[in-house]
């Protein structure tokens, strides 16, 4: 495995993700997106990566992470997805969504869309509103879904102001059977059969998943929850420096990796399998 190469940036990394690849492409990753968290100011960045390993005229390696861009993020990141080559969507701890357009002429990046309010612990305008961190997002253009800590899952769709649904208004575990978890729904009365038959699927699937995991034949248990590498010869190899903060995030394209740290270091190499 070639060397993995590492860049102090003076900001903790909460998240990393590889810009994705046309289809059908036969390039190797180039470039990726990271967030930051716990910092006085917070960033989303786009950073382009060269050809590793090759000497420079000064004897230094060439291919250093090199920054395209930045903008600032009010609060922490929770979690960064590209949403297609140009946008990348964030989830932010003041329960803000935001969609950021990266503009390749001038290396910039700006504003495209954002959902002030994509969670909430009561009503926008109210005496007691407080914002609850956004705490994941996926992405499938057109549409975006988040969660947050206020118990709700919301549908957004990038050419629309306001949330397309929110699915689940309130989650509670039952307090003496913590095997038991409650929901609340607030769909609207036009929801289309699709959307209905998606979302039954997944309570299916969640509900199949839970009940089963007490059934299931230790025969069968995948080898990679195993409490023991060697029955299964599973090998382990030590990636970073052993001495290193929070690793918070990674992500990998192909034979390419990249993870970010508690310690201000993003380290990338590409060619994790060689």
């Amino acid at each position: 495995m070639e060397e993995i190469y590492a860049k102090f940036v003076s900001q903790k990394i909460s998240k990393t993700r590889w810009q994705p690849l046309p289809p059908g492409s036969l390039q190797t990753a180039e470039t990726f997106a990271t967030g930051s968290w716990d910092n006085e100011e917070n960033y989303v960045s786009l950073w382009s990566i060269g050809d590793f390993g090759n000497l420079d005229s000064d004897g230094g390696f060439e291919g250093d992470h090199q920054l395209l861009c930045d903008i600032r993020h009010h609060g922490d990141i929770m979690d960064l997805q590209f949403f297609d080559q140009e946008r990348i969507v964030t989830a932010s701890s003041t329960g803000c969504v935001t969609v950021f357009l990266h503009h390749p002429n001038n290396q910039t990046l700006s504003v495209n869309q954002q959902w002030t309010t994509a969670h909430y612990h009561t009503g926008p305008g109210s005496p007691s509103y407080s914002s609850a961190p956004c705490t994941g997002i996926v992405c499938n253009n057109p549409e975006i879904v988040t969660v947050g800590e206020d118990g709700r899952i919301n549908l957004f769709r990038a050419d629309h102001k306001e949330a397309v649904r929110t699915i689940v208004w309130e989650v509670h575990f039952h307090p003496s059977n913590p095997d038991h978890l409650f929901t609340c729904l607030k769909m609207d009365p036009f929801v289309s059969f699709h959307q209905v038959k998606l979302f039954n699927e997944l309570l299916t699937f969640l509900s199949h998943s839970i009940s089963n995991q007490a059934h299931v034949h230790q025969s069968v248990i995948s080898s990679w929850l195993s409490t023991d590498p060697a029955k299964d010869r599973i090998e382990i190899t030590s990636l970073l420096p052993s001495r290193t903060l929070s690793v918070n995030s990674l992500d990998v394209l192909g034979p390419c990796l990249v993870c970010g740290t508690d310690a201000e270091a993003i380290y990338v190499t590409r060619h994790l399998f060689s």
